[in-house]
């Protein structure tokens, strides 16, 4: 069952109060800074964490927010307002930088991005940007520069001409001990890091078939949505 630590209590707590009940994930989004980008983020990830657990979910902003444009760069699938109705006993998340006091319900709380000046996630390779942003849990402030962003690039350009490569090999399926790994790693408070941790792992793992290292990577990024398998069909 996927938890989160709610804000309001420091405890942790169910994303959902049952399998396949109807959730709401709002994301309340400070303007013009990088931090509202980490905010719509970790949104997302809970979004795609409720679906693969098979809760119906919706993605929303408060009722008359604005959609940030530079959103779509961070690969965030779009938001609906928060004034349409939603089904009853729809529970609703609220996803906000820390020290935001959204509405009753449990708080997801994000903390700040500092970036360099200028900003250079402005300029940044979006999937760099999610890339960067994903190596840091959610909770911990992150600093946010030319250099964190070329390392960022660099390794998901690997990890992705590694998947390209285990794709010309036959389909092997997932361990199951590896598929619980991620899945708890992802239903423990949305831990990105410790996603990617299981994905360096197992590439370095001689025993497992090249086969199902790509489709561990492919299952994964349902969840960190890097367009690992981006490289897939490209020349070596």
């Amino acid at each position: 069952m996927l938890r989160i630590i709610d804000a309001r209590s420091g405890e942790p707590v169910p994303a959902a109060p049952a399998r396949r009940a109807p959730t709401r994930v709002m994301a309340h989004v400070p303007d013009g800074d990088p931090t509202g980008l980490r905010v719509l983020l970790v949104a997302d990830l809970l979004v795609r964490a409720l679906e693969l657990g098979g809760t119906p979910v919706w993605a929303v902003l408060p009722p008359g927010a604005r959609p940030r444009p530079d959103a779509t760069r961070l690969g965030v699938r779009p938001f609906e307002d928060g004034a349409d109705g939603a089904p009853d006993g729809t529970r609703t998340l609220h996803v906000a930088a820390e020290g935001a006091a959204p509405p009753d319900g449990p708080v997801v709380a994000v903390a700040p991005v500092r970036a360099a000046d200028p900003d250079p996630s402005a300029a940044a390779d979006p999937d760099a940007l999610r890339a960067a942003l994903l190596r840091r849990h959610h909770h911990t402030p992150l600093e946010l520069g030319a250099d964190a962003l070329d390392t960022a690039r660099g390794a998901l350009l690997d990890r992705r001409r590694a998947v390209a490569d285990w794709a010309r090999h036959p389909s092997r399926p997932v361990p199951d001990t590896v598929r619980e790994r991620l899945r708890a790693a992802w239903n423990d408070d949305l831990d990105a890091p410790g996603v990617l941790a299981v994905l360096t792992e197992t590439a370095a793992d001689p025993g497992l078939p090249e086969g199902a290292r790509f489709e561990i990577h492919a299952h994964a990024d349902r969840f960190l949505g890097l367009g690992l398998t981006a490289a897939v069909g490209t020349p070596p």
